[in-house]
């Protein structure tokens, strides 16, 4: 059962990845950028948008060593920022699409949590668990992508609405990146467990952790 389990979170972590991506390609394409479309990267063939550490060995790893937070990504997809009709704000909305797929997933599955929760059969059981952990899996997706950390998305909506007068702040956090990314993950990526848990009581009306 445990096994199952396993593969049921995996195959729930890899496709809520590709719907993050799908999603700022469908934005991309919306505001004038094909580059997505055009090299083939709006389709739920896993194939096409897997990174081995990402997608696979990172939630593997975090799997095994009963994590509470789980996370990775999948394979970015190109966006060329010339071909967006909307300079200002355009990678900004291009990268919060993928956030907004993620709280839609969740707050879909959510609801029809609620529904099905005073169900007591074996078969609801189960599904409780699956929609309990789609919405679990996307809210920390949402969540975690809208930290304002480069390249994660949430730096993208940052950078933005930034005043060019703190063009040194971008800087700083582009020539940074990968050291204020890894003690975030080291040190901070914990303080997101009672947020996402908060929104999953405030969508489902219970508490998975």
């Amino acid at each position: 059962m445990e096994a199952i389990l396993f593969l049921i979170i995996l195959f729930i972590f890899l496709y809520s990845t590709i719907l993050h991506e799908i999603s700022h390609g469908l934005m991309a394409d919306f505001l004038g950028d094909p580059t997505a479309k055009l090299s083939g990267r709006l389709s739920l063939n896993p194939l096409l948008h897997l990174d081995p550490v990402g997608s696979f060995l990172l939630p593997l790893f975090l799997i095994l060593m009963h994590s509470s937070v789980i996370f990775g990504w999948a394979k970015p997809v190109p966006v060329n920022y010339f071909n967006l009709r909307d300079k200002k704000y355009g990678m900004a909305k291009v990268a919060l699409a993928g956030p907004l797929a993620n709280f839609l997933v969740a707050l879909i599955f959510g609801t029809l949590l609620r529904l099905i929760s005073f169900q007591s059969s074996l078969f609801f059981q189960n599904l409780s668990l699956i929609f309990s952990e789609i919405c679990w899996i996307n809210l920390l997706l949402a969540i975690f992508n809208l930290v304002p950390i480069f390249p994660l998305d949430g730096s993208h909506i940052l950078f933005a609405i930034l005043p060019s007068k703190y063009n040194n702040v971008k800087i700083f956090f582009i020539r940074y990146q990968f050291i204020i990314l890894f003690l975030f993950l080291l040190f901070g990526v914990s303080f997101l467990g009672p947020l996402i848990n908060f929104i999953f009581k405030l969508i489902t009306g219970t508490s998975l952790l």
